[in-house]
């Protein structure tokens, strides 16, 4: 466990998620769901979390982790075609994981998440944080197009708005 970390999520706190994503960022991240999720059958959920508190900090708890905590959650894996996914961001630590459901997973692959978690890692180092959130999920959906299109009615199972922790 790094003294450097513990500094970062103690003193982040949870002010900084919400000075960076505002009110209105938020409604067009909401949007951009809204919009992807017209290309596609699947369902993504947005959640940023500021800072790790308590005993996942002093564990160490990865970011890896914390996302499939959290995909848990929110019962991410409970939908019909088994095509959910979560875009989860630890600010803390600028760091992005996606965990997709096994439908959609097996088709995309690790490699094909880790790219798009990459490039809005380097729009978020870059400081901005709404094109590289925007970007992840108009990348998320054209995977979820490629491999779960629309066909016919679909309930949204999930809610669109992003989730700040």
């Amino acid at each position: 466990m790094s003294i450097r970390r513990i500094t970062r999520h103690l003193f982040l706190h949870h002010w900084r998620a919400k000075q960076v994503f505002t009110r209105d960022v938020l409604g067009r991240i909401e949007q951009a769901i809204k919009r992807g999720e017209t290309t596609h059958a699947g369902q993504v959920r947005f959640v940023i979390e500021g800072a790790l508190d308590g005993a996942a900090l002093f564990r160490n708890q990865a970011a890896r982790e914390r996302a499939l905590d959290v995909f848990s959650h929110l019962r991410i894996w409970d939908t019909a075609h088994n095509n959910g996914v979560l875009i989860y961001l630890l600010l803390a630590d600028r760091d992005v994981e996606i965990v997709a459901d096994r439908g959609i997973d097996k088709k995309v692959g690790a490699e094909g998440w880790e790219n798009i978690c990459r490039a809005m890692e380097a729009e978020f180092r870059s400081g901005q944080f709404e094109r590289g959130a925007i970007g992840g999920i108009e990348a998320v959906s054209r995977e979820l197009a490629k491999h779960f299109p629309p066909q016919g009615p679909h309930p949204n199972e999930l809610p669109d708005k992003p989730v700040v922790m």
